[in-house]
């Protein structure tokens, strides 16, 4: 099986990020799986049509960036085992739609490295020998399209240690003494990411069509970005917004019943309590404590100094308010 390879050596960002939407890669795998916290299959879609907004660049992603070389010194050092950088974006004639932009790859050996960096507030993910299903499904189409034999992910937390697990395709492997876990990835495994990630690019991708709405924030927060500047103009919705419109407002007439009996029952806790700041029962415990949180009183600011300028001090933000309700007709 021969790989194709297109360097990114000397490819512009314009022209890297053209390159990703010609395919699935594999940090779109978990989002169309249902394995992604952050993305989800209308996503990737709109990432793939090019109406997505460019990913922001926050300090965990910088952070990841700047210290995967150090995450795979890390590796070496534990494992013995020397990793190459790959630059170039690799497909496989088996799998057209399929890409891997991988971090690197394992010398002597038929086998590819992931790294990630994360903050401490993950530690309990690497537990026991576990790690982030997210990770899982991104290194089983790293097998998929280089047809390796195994794949390894090395995660920093920082503050806490790196974590080293091996995903194999040979279930006789044995389990390197420096990895915590080791999981056995199947052939039929390979193939049903596969079959998911050809038939999400036929359907949706090459058709041009949205994938369904699935209520993850995430994809409310891509289609306004998709819709761009809302117009002033009204529109004639299609007479099947008739249900759906009817649903939610129901739905929301729902809520307000629920957050409503979630506040009394709040009510009858705190005065079980009476002036005890925590306390429990056999199966739970409760706690109320008084926080202090400050703020800056710009009317008081502006009071006290009148004529100084608070204009490059605001924050501004914009969002898309949306609103629903009956019309008189």
């Amino acid at each position: 099986m021969t790989i194709s390879m297109t360097s990114t050596r000397d490819m512009s960002r314009e022209a890297w990020l053209e390159a990703r939407r010609s395919g699935i890669g594999g940090s779109d795998a978990a989002a169309l799986v249902g394995m992604n916290p952050w993305a989800t299959p209308w996503t990737v879609w709109a990432d793939k049509m090019g109406i997505a907004a460019e990913k922001e660049e926050t300090e965990a992603i910088r952070l990841g960036r700047d210290l995967e070389p150090y995450v795979a010194e890390r590796f070496t050092e534990a494992s013995a085992l020397q990793v190459r950088r790959v630059n170039a974006i690799l497909r496989n004639p088996a799998y057209p739609i399929a890409l891997a932009n991988i971090d690197r790859r394992i010398v002597g050996e038929s086998a590819g490295l992931e790294c990630k960096t994360t903050s401490a507030w993950h530690t309990k993910e690497y537990r026991g020998g576990t790690f982030p299903d997210r990770f899982y499904a991104q290194c089983v189409h790293y097998l998929a399209v280089t047809g390796w034999d195994r794949w390894y992910l090395a995660a920093l937390v920082l503050g806490e240690g790196l974590h080293i697990y091996q995903m194999v395709r040979n279930p006789d492997e044995p389990t390197p003494a420096w990895c915590e876990g080791s999981v056995y990835v199947d052939n039929q495994e390979i193939d049903s990411l596969m079959l998911a990630e050809t038939e999400f690019w036929e359907k949706y991708v090459t058709a041009k069509t949205p994938p369904p709405v699935d209520g993850d924030p995430a994809t409310t927060k891509a289609i306004q970005t998709a819709r761009g500047e809302p117009q002033d103009e009204d529109a004639l919705l299609d007479r099947t917004a008739d249900a759906t419109i009817k649903s939610y407002i129901d739905l929301r007439a729902q809520k307000q019943a629920i957050e409503r009996e979630m506040e009394r029952c709040k009510q009858s806790i705190l005065l079980s309590l009476g002036t005890a700041s925590k306390g429990h029962t056999g199966s739970y415990s409760v706690s109320c404590d008084t926080s202090t949180r400050r703020s800056l009183d710009t009317k008081l600011l502006h009071d006290t100094f009148p004529t100084l300028n608070l204009d490059p001090f605001y924050k501004v933000s914009t969002s898309q308010r949306f609103t629903v309700k009956e019309r008189k007709v």
